[in-house]
């Protein structure tokens, strides 16, 4: 299996919906069509945007940002960046406010989530405000709710409303702090969501922190406060440590469902799918007995409805199909790179440049061209990435290394907070093989980090090299059970090792590194590859025939 798909084609589905890193997700529906973007961080292209029919099989359709608006993002800066976003749909156009914590707020818009996106527009430039989320009252004024990052500005767990122009392009009133969690038990409160029922302004925000956190809900009659406040979903006696951020979703057929993240360690934050029912005008997110006020996040549940409400509908047949034929489908992982583009799972470790990279889809394969290596392989702005899709699995490249010069390595690599490379060399005539291995430490955001490198093999050639070598990328989980930071919860701590093979005939591969997977700063593991060279003028090239996940 190739890929995590949690339709169970049966009229079921099974948790996490994505287990794939889509870090602070954010959906919402236009007519029958369901739409998610997520944080992306110092990756591009950014601001991922995913499509569903049913809430539960998601494919990538798109970015919203090809590029993050400042050169300083020519490298990697782990964990800046862009931050959680916001997804909107207002006057037939789609709009996204994203955070960056040293810049600012921006806005970007379409009409066709399939196509271009706009370039970003600034509505708040200064640092400290995060995770914003615009909103269109009644009578046409628009605001936004927004969160603060301590390292930023001094202060979390705060949030605040702020009127916006009409064309939500700048900022025109004066801020009101309309929610401090330091004071209520609600520490660490942010991911803001706006929304309006029945009269009632509501907004939806995790609290707590990642990993011991849960959902609260705020309402008020009026949109500046007072709000009164509720926890609506907790862990409980799940295996779903800190019910983190989201959305609320409904769907044509009348039902309301929220989705929201799960930090998984190494793989990341994965996405789940709650139902969500109504109580006194209060939201209850996940599994609760009658009368609670609180939920619990659900493993196995009953697909979303969303077409009619005709009795006779089947619950496996309103929405998707999935126990009549439809086909049950998640985000692409395998690329054999026969199209003239790469495939819209690939991120790059930086802002992109077009000459990294060539696309040759008469002889389906890709080329990547070699650029000057910089002190760490962390640091490699031109990393050719992707998220892991599932807590096991094994990914295997073919690559061409008759383009390669003196200087130029090329290999896997998995990078996170501990990363590493598996590389084959060309120096002084001959191709060597080499791994690279190092752990990144910040001071402040800061991330600095220092490569071990150690020679393998000196002679490829005499093992018997030809022009191609193979890859290889595995990860095993092991898990084990322990207490969290609190003592308040008991849950399965994942843990994942990961293994870096080569082969020189595609069929027996050789493991030279093992170690444990940890993930990078706020977003999981991703693997990939890469050229570079570490001497000379200028580098070569090397080719791929596919990158694929099994």
């Amino acid at each position: 299996m190739e890929n995590w798909y949690a339709d169970n084609g049966d009229g079921t589905y099974t948790n996490p919906i994505l287990y794939t890193d889509y870090s602070d997700p954010d959906a919402i529906r236009v007519g029958d069509d369901f739409f998610m973007t997520a944080s992306s961080f110092c990756n591009t292209p950014g601001l991922p945007i995913l499509h569903s029919k049913d809430l539960v099989n998601w494919e990538i359709i798109g970015y919203g940002l090809q590029n993050i608006p400042y050169e300083s993002y020519a490298l990697p800066r782990h964990g800046c960046g862009v931050w959680a976003p916001a997804i909107r749909y207002y006057n037939g156009e789609f709009v996204i406010f994203f955070p960056m914590p040293d810049e600012g707020i921006f806005m970007i818009k379409t009409k066709d989530p399939w196509g271009d996106w706009s370039e970003p527009v600034p509505v708040f430039e200064g640092a400290g405000w995060i995770d914003p989320c615009p909103f269109i009252d009644d009578d046409g004024k628009a605001y936004m709710v927004n969160a603060f990052a301590r390292s930023r500005i001094g202060f979390k767990s705060v949030l605040q409303i702020v009127e916006l122009s009409d064309d939500l392009t700048r900022i025109i009133g004066e801020p009101v702090r309309v929610f401090d969690g330091n004071i209520n038990g609600n520490e660490t409160i942010e991911g803001p969501k706006l929304y309006k029922r029945n009269g009632w302004y509501y907004i939806f925000a995790p609290a707590g922190g990642v990993k011991q956190g849960w959902q609260t809900v705020l309402r008020s009659r009026n949109i500046y406060g007072s709000y009164e406040f509720r926890n609506v979903m907790e862990q409980k006696d799940t295996p779903v440590n800190g019910p983190h951020q989201g959305a609320w979703v409904d769907t044509p057929a009348g039902e309301d469902w929220f989705i929201h993240f799960q930090d998984v360690y190494a793989a990341g934050r994965i996405v789940h799918l709650q139902p969500l029912r109504w109580a006194d005008d209060w939201p209850v997110i996940g599994k609760a007995l009658p009368g609670e006020i609180c939920g619990k996040p659900v493993g196995t549940w009953s697909k979303p409805k969303v077409r009619g409400t005709d009795p006779a509908d089947k619950e496996g047949d309103n929405n998707s199909e999935g126990a009549m034929g439809q086909t049950i489908f998640a985000p692409d992982t395998s690329d054999d790179f026969d199209g003239e583009l790469l495939g819209l799972q690939w991120q790059w470790n930086a802002n992109y440049r077009r000459e990294w990279i060539r696309t040759d889809s008469k002889n389906s394969s890709v080329i990547l061209n070699s650029i000057p290596a910089e002190a760490s392989i962390s640091d490699q702005p031109n990393l050719l990435l992707q998220k892991w899709p599932m807590p096991e699995f094994r990914a295997v490249t073919k690559l061409n290394i008759s383009g390669l010069k003196e200087g130029d390595e090329t290999g896997i690599v998995n990078m996170g907070v501990r990363y590493a490379a598996l590389s084959v060399y060309f120096e002084n005539g001959k191709f060597g093989l080499r791994k690279i291995s190092g752990e990144q430490v910040f001071n402040g955001e800061i991330a600095s980090a220092k490569d071990e490198v150690k020679c393998v093999v000196q002679d490829l050639k005499a093992c018997g090299l030809g022009t191609d070598i193979w890859f290889k990328y595995s990860v095993t989980s092991v898990t084990s059970i322990e207490n969290d930071s609190t003592g308040k919860y008991i849950f399965p701590i994942p843990r994942e090792i990961v293994t870096l093979s080569y082969s020189l005939d595609g069929h027996n591969f050789i493991p030279v590194l093992d170690f444990e997977a940890k993930a990078g700063r706020w977003v999981g593991v991703k693997c990939g590859m890469y050229i570079r060279y570490t001497f000379g003028k200028e580098g070569g090239e090397v080719s791929s025939d596919y990158f694929v996940f099994e």
